[in-house]
């Protein structure tokens, strides 16, 4: 087991906190967090991409000239892609882009992700992550406090309501539970902040 110091939202010492090895201590796999990555953007993308095809622009369907005698290639439609107007040959569809990654390869990468952090030094562990108003200026002032330039704040399932809609207003600071923890959204966030509570619920669900 490893040690790490625990702080207030006041960045005042609040005791230490074991981390298990299993998931905070493991060597990183900069190949799975790539795949980690890209699954997840591809689950993402919308795939509402689309262009006509021959059937669907608009043209007459009158051959458009005789076939033969006129010392051109032989055509019978003007909405073939060979003219302008015409319909788009092998041109993107709506589809889905989401592809498997199987659940084993999502967990240990999810666990990298949470070892790059703390070998980094970039993971901050606070006794709690509420705030008594729901204050855009008091959640900056305690980031800058810690000094840092962005940041992922996870919490225990019960999220505080006012540290959310502080956090709202602040485009480098994000907050989500426990449950929504993913490799993403850890790795473009500079710093990991997590409570007591939010590691215990971690460790029982990757251990």
């Amino acid at each position: 087991m490893m040690q790490c110091d625990v702080f207030t939202m006041d960045k005042k010492p609040s005791g230490k906190v074991e981390l298990s090895e299993d998931v905070f201590g493991i060597e990183v796999r900069r190949d799975l967090l790539h795949r980690a990555v890209k699954w997840q953007l591809a689950k993402r993308q919308s795939g509402t991409h689309k262009v006509k095809e021959r059937g669907e622009v608009r043209g007459s369907t009158a051959k458009i000239y005789r076939q033969k005698g006129t010392g051109r290639a032989r055509h019978g439609s003007n909405r073939v892609s060979q003219f302008v107007g015409g319909g788009v040959t092998f041109g993107p569809v709506v589809r889905s882009h989401a592809h498997g990654l199987p659940k084993k390869v999502r967990r240990l990468a999810l666990r990298c992700a949470l070892s790059s952090k703390h070998q980094e030094g970039k993971l901050v562990v606070l006794d709690n992550a509420r705030l008594d108003e729901p204050k855009t200026k008091a959640l900056s002032e305690r980031v800058a406090a810690f000094g840092w330039s962005s940041a992922l704040i996870i919490d225990s399932s019960d999220l505080d309501e006012n540290l959310q809609r502080a956090a709202g207003n602040l485009g480098y600071v994000d907050v989500m539970s426990s449950e929504g923890a993913n490799v993403y959204d850890i790795l473009r966030r500079d710093f990991l902040v997590l409570t007591t509570a939010a590691i215990s619920e971690l460790e029982g669900r990757l251990k």
